[in-house]
């Protein structure tokens, strides 16, 4: 009976736990303007936990919950924002601590 309450107790700690993936994105940036715009947008996006813009490269890295949003999702947020995005890097999972 005391194993039975233990399960319990772990299954909603488990499954509560996010799965958090990374994709870098090849995006046009031009100056920090383009990279507020993003910021200011694409970090609302449902899932979106961390995003790093560098205009050097023309890249953004976005860390999101793969329970909550999809690749396909967030280059459809970029599209509406007016900054197309081609992904570089495929997506890879990140330690969700």
């Amino acid at each position: 009976m005391l194993l039975s309450t233990f399960t319990f107790i772990l299954s909603p700690l488990s499954a509560a736990k996010p799965d958090k993936q990374v994709v870098v994105l090849s995006v046009d940036l031009h100056c920090q303007g383009c990279i507020d715009k993003i910021m200011k947008n694409i970090a609302f996006e449902k899932g979106v936990k961390d995003i790093v813009c560098e205009l050097e490269s023309k890249t953004v890295t976005v860390t999101y919950d793969a329970n909550k949003t999809d690749v396909e999702t967030l280059l459809v947020a970029f599209k509406k924002i007016g900054k197309p995005a081609i992904v570089k890097e495929p997506p890879t999972k990140k330690d969700a601590r």
